[in-house]
């Protein structure tokens, strides 16, 4: 993929005039405890208040709203670990079309709940993306459905990349930002926005360490599938990246880290303990880079990008 065939900055700005009365323009949060700590300033881009409770729902309504009327009239299918799927089952709902999620197994309940609330029909199939994505497929095929991709398609990254517009035009000057890379739509269309009109802002993406997909695919060169993926951030776990976000990553992200659970953990616990936020675990990643110092700081001004905040009540009191 050349440079040309990115999203464009132009494709961004047309998803925000098409999705802005569907989702929340969420807050850019000056976060006071985070920045004491990293003695420079902070700031949340809080997609853990978007309506669905992540960013998700961005990407999602402007790939449906663009399927052509005839086509979507007979539904939509997606496959998701729980985030994509709640966002898919909005949008279905607000088009008034039929909604199927293939969802694994092992799916936070909250998440499940989530899809089924908002009119979703639930499949749960295996603990891989990859499983849950031959499932969708195949009952797409059967049941003349349109599947609504989790990252990998211009509609979606344009969608997400919505997010990086907003922090471009909400904080006046920011010298870092960091997004969560689960198959890489966040950080891909955060980065086509940022680096288009902060083009010396340092993009950094942040993957746990149990499911750097990204990072394997950076290392290599191009995508691998994972032999396997393990890690409390349950919406960071697809075994490969996006063809098309890994080109985006390639082209527009300066750096991707990788962070440990533990420091994972104790991000989401600080962020409930000291900032009064509550943040589901993939959603702490980006302030976990920061608090370990896998990013550093150093005095200067970062936004970090907080996914999404569906957790299970019991992972709070755990915390």
């Amino acid at each position: 993929m050349s440079k040309s065939d990115l999203v464009s900055l132009s494709l961004i700005r047309e998803a925000h005039e098409r999705i802005k009365s569907v989702v929340v323009r969420t807050p850019l949060y000056h976060a006071a405890a985070l920045s004491d700590e990293l003695e420079g300033k902070a700031f949340l881009k809080l997609e853990s208040l978007q309506r669905t409770g992540s960013f998700k729902i961005r990407g999602a309504y402007n790939f449906v709203a663009q399927i052509p009327d005839e086509i979507r009239s007979h539904g939509v299918i997606t496959y998701s670990s729980g985030n994509h799927a709640q966002a898919v089952a909005l949008a279905a709902q607000l088009h008034g079309v039929r909604a199927v999620v293939v969802m694994p197994v092992n799916a936070p309940q909250i998440k499940r709940d989530g899809a089924v609330r908002l009119g979703a029909e639930v499949i749960l199939e295996g603990t891989t993306s990859t499983e849950r994505r031959i499932r969708a497929e195949s009952i797409a095929t059967q049941e003349s459905l349109s599947i609504v991709p989790p990252y990998d398609a211009p509609e979606i990254i344009a969608g997400q990349g919505t997010a990086g517009l907003e922090i471009a035009e909400d904080c006046d000057d920011f010298d870092v930002v960091l997004a969560p890379i689960g198959g890489g739509g966040l950080c891909s269309g955060s980065a086509a926005a940022i680096r288009r009109l902060r083009p010396d802002v340092e993009i950094v993406g942040v993957e746990p360490v149990g499911g750097a997909s990204m990072k394997a695919a950076i290392d290599a060169g191009g995508p691998v599938v994972l032999p396997q993926v393990d890690s409390i951030a349950d919406g960071l776990l697809p075994v490969r990246s996006g063809d098309q976000t890994f080109d985006h990553v390639k082209e527009l992200v300066d750096d991707v880290v990788l962070v440990e659970d533990s420091e994972i953990r104790e991000a989401a616990k600080f962020l409930f303990g000291q900032e009064r936020l509550v943040v589901e675990f993939s959603g702490a990643a980006t302030v976990a880079a920061l608090r370990s110092g896998r990013v550093q700081s150093n005095g200067r001004t970062v936004v970090a990008v907080v996914s999404g905040g569906n957790t299970d009540p019991g992972m709070i009191a755990n915390l």
